[in-house]
């Protein structure tokens, strides 16, 4: 059995995996990884109400995986670990891979 420690791992993986675990989260990332962006320019590109974006943006940020930065009336929001990208590849290779399950990660695009 795991140590309790262990467990705790693996449920705080679990909370990054279900935040990432949906298209307009999962394009929120990717638009972040341009660059800091206010909420606003979120907002224009997913073509969404502002506080529905504002909901996906704050489970990103509960989960670890962006940060925030208040400026005036504004809230800008950074990728808080680029490397979060590096799953896309993953992913991509998984849906890429062959039928002998011989798929491998590859450079994100």
């Amino acid at each position: 059995m795991p140590s309790p420690a262990l467990i705790e791992r693996y449920a705080a993986r679990t909370r990054v995996l279900k935040a990432l675990a949906h298209p307009t989260r999962l394009f929120l990332v990717d638009e972040l990884a341009a660059g800091e962006r206010c909420v606003c320019e979120l907002t224009e590109g997913i073509g969404d109400d502002m506080s529905t974006v504002s909901k996906h943006l704050s489970l990103l940020r509960d989960a670890g995986v962006v940060s925030s930065e208040r400026r005036g009336q504004q809230i800008y929001y950074r990728l808080r670990v680029p490397c979060v990208l590096d799953i896309f590849g993953c992913v991509e290779g998984v849906l890429d891979g062959d039928e002998q399950g011989g798929a491998t990660c590859r450079a994100r695009n």
